[in-house]
């Protein structure tokens, strides 16, 4: 990583898994190792591959969410057309006296949650009982989708005190919303996001002291 990316955990693998789950820098999944070029990664991350090859990956509904969305930003940095408001992932931002809660969760079931604390957990694929709570996570997040539009500046640092902010990977880039959480989570859009984020982050509980 270098200055320009928030740094809110003050922990260095904290810190980097903060900042590759908004894949707004590729160059940041190149840290730890150059991936199998013939990977959905490594066409995603190649500025060789051609326009076909982006497309398919992104397109790959099987492909991990992250994967899927740099897919998607290099095509649009060619100019290509991509479709709009196709969710890939949704990431929950809330900061508590210890510290910034982070859980995200993406299209292909992954989710990944970073405490206050800058303890992370990690799920490739959620468990059969989390599944369907990733699942109603991310429609009630595609509501969101429906109603607003993309950022078109650099991301923001992450939210201050007493504050949610509620940001979405998308096929046509970064969408977000923020506000106090208690105004938020009374929102007929925002409210169902926040709610379901909460039962999520219980379930993780439940399983890391299980």
């Amino acid at each position: 990583m270098n200055a320009q990316h928030p740094a809110p955990y003050g922990n260095g693998a904290a810190d980097f898994m903060y900042n590759l789950l908004f894949c707004d820098d590729p160059a940041l999944f190149l840290q730890n190792g150059a991936p199998d070029p013939a990977s959905g990664l490594g066409i995603a991350l190649s500025e060789k591959s051609d326009e076909a090859a982006l497309r398919t990956v992104a397109e790959d509904a099987q492909a991990e969410g992250r994967t899927r969305m740099l897919a998607f930003a290099a095509l649009r940095r060619r100019g290509a057309k991509v479709p709009a408001r196709l969710l890939l992932g949704t990431i929950v931002e809330v900061p508590l006296d210890g510290g910034l809660d982070t859980l995200a969760a993406f299209s292909d079931g992954g989710v990944r949650y970073i405490n206050q604390t800058g303890k992370m957990s990690v799920f490739e694929t959620a468990p059969p009982a989390m599944a369907p709570r990733v699942r109603a996570l991310l429609a009630a997040s595609q509501q969101v989708v429906g109603r607003i539009g993309p950022w078109n500046k650099p991301r923001l640092p992450p939210p201050v005190a007493g504050h949610v902010r509620l940001s979405f990977l998308v096929s046509d880039g970064l969408y977000f919303g923020e506000g106090r959480f208690e105004d938020l989570s009374r929102d007929a859009l925002g409210g169902p996001v926040i709610r379901l984020a909460g039962e999520l982050l219980a379930q993780i509980a439940e399983l890391a002291t299980g």
